[in-house]
Formats: structure tokens, C-alpha cells, sequence
């Protein structure tokens, strides 16, 4: 399996990621590909708490990160919904739900979500791609009081629970063990990861069966994230809980993050230690933000294959 993740790997980074199709002229709502589907996370007649919407949702090309591609971005999320792939070849068992990032404001679904599924999948690992609420579904910046807002509802970390409760009740269906589903996620989606590792109990009332589930993922991998760190000194800001039930975390960063600063990863790292959670954490000098799976000529790159070897160490793989 490791031999195989490691050509996979080479040739997925010599290629590049396949390119994201471009939206209908028109097209207002994002959709997966052919012969896939989104699946709602909460059912149509069930109020949820709305984002602050500035439109209805829509599809935006732009950019992030260090490569400089094209990316696709999804705005106003007001019904999220899951996207299910299935792993190719041999099976694993193993699932990943994926959090694409974007400052809780929009979400890089390709960069930080269907191109890690593209991944994911090529290894044997079945992947979820989460189209979570947003904006302004967790803390985030605030450009009309130019200030940090934190919403009444934690709407993000309820959509991310509600996924992995679904996950866990359809296990049979999508053929994958019910323990060993991780969470990996990108910068806001990093933080996603600690919310939902560390929460302690359901965010919202239990909805139907599948909330009788389980919530925690079996384990995390957080890159790049934000909203840890406090600003001052080198400690966690105290809106972010850590739970000695949190399962292994792995997380990654790259020092000249002009972004998220390190000390993020950091301060999570030693949160993390601190409450006897198994964690292990990789900084390289170089690698900026939104590096995500697209080649950047820098050793950082390489981060898949620790996260395949790590998944092997904790027995996920």
C-alpha cells in the first residue's frame, strides 16, 4: 500500500491537478461531476441558521495561494451538502471528510477539496468533499466592522458533525469502516478540524437516527490553519476548546505563511500535547499559504506521503 501511495503520489505531482471545470454561463450552484451527487446534510423541512448572505450562492473562478492557477470558489452556502467519492482500486476501508478553506467566507472547493479527493481516492481512501455554510459560520473577519465576528450558531462545526454522523450511518453503504473516518482540512478548514476533534458533545439538537452516531472523527490532519493562536503570547485563544478525548492530529505549515502565521500550528501542537492527544507536527522554511496538492517546486510538497505514512503508524491504514 505505502509503494503505491508513493507512485501515486509522484505521478499526481508531476501532472498537476486535472483542471476544474468551468461554470455554465449562469450557472449558479456548484456541481461535483458527472455521476456524482451532492448529498444535503439536513433535511429540506428542518429551519437551520442562515449565514449572512449577500446573494444566493454562486460559483466564482478566481485565485489563492502560491501556484497562481485558477481557482474555483463557492459563495453563500445556505443549504450544505456532502459529496461523496469513491475510492478506486483496492479498497482501504479508510474515509476522509475534506474541509475546503476560505476564511469561513467562501470555500476553494477544487484547491482544498475535489483535487484532494482526486488524490485520496487514487490511494484507496474513500473521500467526502463538506460544501459547509458560509460566510461568517465560525470566527472570521469582518469586512464591514473591520473587525473579528463570532456568530451565535457555530454553523460550520454543526454541518462538519452532521456529515461525519452521516458518514457513520451509511458506513455499509459506502463500504468503509465506521472507526476509521478522519477529518482533513485547509486553513478555515483547519481550524474546522480542531472544532470538530475537540468538541465534547453535538452542536445542535439530534435530528434522526444517524446522530446517534458518533461525531469525533478518528483522526485529523490540519494544514495551514487559522483562528488558534491568540496574537500575544504563545498560547491557544481560549475560544478554542481542546479535549483530552481529541483523536490523533497531524498538522502542517509552512514558516513563511503570509496568512495564518505558524504560531497557529503551533500553539494547537502544544495545546494538544499539553492534554495527552497524540499529535505530530511538520513547519519547512518555505511553502506560504493555499499550497494545498498543486506542485510548488519546495520540499513541502511532500507532505501526502508523511500523512500516509502516519496513517499507517496510527493504524488507519
Amino acid at each position: 500500500m505505502a509503494r503505491s501511495f508513493a507512485v501515486a503520489m509522484l505521478l499526481a505531482l508531476a501532472a498537476g491537478p486535472a483542471p476544474a471545470p468551468a461554470p455554465a454561463p449562469g450557472q449558479a450552484l456548484w456541481e461535483p461531476g458527472a455521476g456524482l451527487k451532492q448529498i444535503p446534510l439536513w433535511p429540506e423541512e428542518l429551519a437551520i441558521a442562515k449565514p449572512d448572505l449577500a446573494g444566493p450562492e454562486r460559483v466564482r473562478i478566481g485565485t489563492k495561494g502560491v501556484s497562481g492557477r485558477p481557482v474555483t470558489w463557492v459563495e453563500n452556502v445556505e443549504r450544505p451538502t456532502m459529496t461523496v467519492f469513491p475510492a478506486k482500486g483496492r479498497n482501504s476501508g479508510a474515509a476522509v471528510l475534506v474541509f475546503p478553506g476560505g476564511g469561513y467566507r467562501a470555500l476553494a472547493i477544487d484547491l482544498e477539496g475535489t483535487e484532494v479527493c482526486d488524490w485520496l481516492t487514487a490511494t484507496g481512501i474513500t473521500c467526502a468533499v463538506l460544501k459547509y455554510r458560509v460566510p461568517g459560520s465560525a470566527h472570521h473577519w469582518n469586512d464591514a466592522c473591520k473587525c473579528h465576528k463570532t456568530p451565535e450558531v457555530p454553523m460550520a462545526l454543526q454541518d462538519a458533525q452532521r456529515a461525519m454522523t452521516i458518514l457513520r450511518s451509511r458506513a455499509r453503504e459506502y463500504a468503509i469502516d465506521p472507526h476509521r473516518i478522519g477529518v482533513l482540512g485547509f486553513s478555515a478548514g483547519g481550524h474546522l478540524v480542531a472544532e470538530v476533534t475537540n468538541a465534547d458533545k453535538l452542536s445542535y439538537a439530534p435530528v434522526d437516527a444517524a446522530d446517534g452516531e458518533s461525531s469525533r472523527p478518528d483522526f485529523g490532519v490540519s494544514l495551514y490553519p487559522g483562528h488558534l493562536w491568540g496574537g500575544g503570547a504563545l498560547e491557544l485563544h481560549p475560544r478554542n476548546h481542546i479535549s483530552k478525548k481529541a483523536p490523533p492530529t497531524f498538522i502542517v505549515q509552512a514558516q513563511d505563511d503570509p496568512v495564518d502565521d505558524v504560531r497557529n500550528s503551533i500553539v494547537y501542537f502544544l495545546a494538544l500535547r499539553e492534554a495527552g492527544v497524540p499529535v505530530e507536527m511538520h513547519i519547512y522554511a518555505q511553502g506560504g499559504h493555499g499550497f494545498a496538492l498543486r506542485p510548488t517546486g519546495k520540499p513541502i510538497g511532500g507532505w501526502p506521503a508523511l500523512v500516509e505514512t502516519w496513517l499507517h503508524t496510527i493504524g488507519m491504514l
